[in-house]
């Protein structure tokens, strides 16, 4: 049977609303966290081996691409924490009409940097 359903692939082309791309991103932080899991346990397990294994963490650690990761890392976890409370919100049926939820959707991407922003200049003030 074939469809008379138009087919548009040039997803460079497709516009996405606002929840679309919060759901997208939602996704990838998620990834990101699961993928920095390994990550994390290797550098503990180097940490905790010997004063030559923490020193070897900590001369990673403040390598100038890892301090951008961690930022990439940072951002993941926060946008990943406000989608999850707007899909939990979504789930008590707050929000669902396409007004308020693609606000939410805005709230969370724009939170997500907000709130990393503002750690790093509180953390750069210390």
């Amino acid at each position: 049977m074939q469809s008379t359903r138009p087919v548009f692939l040039d997803l460079w082309r497709i516009r996405l609303p606002a929840t679309g791309y919060a759901s997208i991103l939602h996704r990838i932080s998620g990834i990101l966290m699961v993928l920095a899991i390994p990550v994390g346990a290797i550098l503990l397990d180097r940490a905790v081996s010997g004063p030559a294994g923490f020193a070897a963490s900590d001369a990673f650690l403040h390598h100038w691409l890892v301090r951008l990761a961690l930022l990439a890392l940072a951002w993941s976890i926060l946008h990943h924490l406000f989608a999850g409370i707007r899909h939990l919100l979504l789930d008590l049926r707050i929000g669902l009409d396409r007004a308020p939820s693609r606000l939410g959707a805005w709230i969370v991407m724009v939170a997500a940097v907000v709130v990393l922003g503002l750690i790093l200049i509180w953390r750069i003030a210390q």
